[in-house]
């Protein structure tokens, strides 16, 4: 048994088994934007699988950045009394 199995079961939380983890990968799999190239259907490892969630959480992260990015600069260029700054303000909230 590994350390950290024995470890997880000393800590009083919950275990799972391989067949499992191989559910929980699969099902992370099809979460994720495959390249067309890609067939989800293909048979990945887990490390892969986890590998890509990473760069594909990043690649959110900044998208979120950026667009946060651009959200400041639109509110900073426009008129705060304006219409469309009320609108943006509300959907914000």
């Amino acid at each position: 048994m590994s350390s950290r199995r024995s470890r997880s079961r000393q800590a009083g939380t919950s275990t799972i088994n391989d067949a499992q983890m191989a559910d929980l990968v699969s099902k992370l799999q099809q979460l994720i934007p495959h390249d067309i190239n890609q067939t989800k259907s293909s048979k990945v490892s887990a490390s892969k699988v986890l590998q890509e969630t990473c760069n594909y959480i990043r690649s959110l992260h900044r998208e979120v950045e950026d667009l946060s990015e651009k959200l400041s600069e639109l509110l900073d260029s426009t008129d705060t009394n304006s219409a469309q700054a009320a609108i943006i303000r509300s959907l914000l909230m």
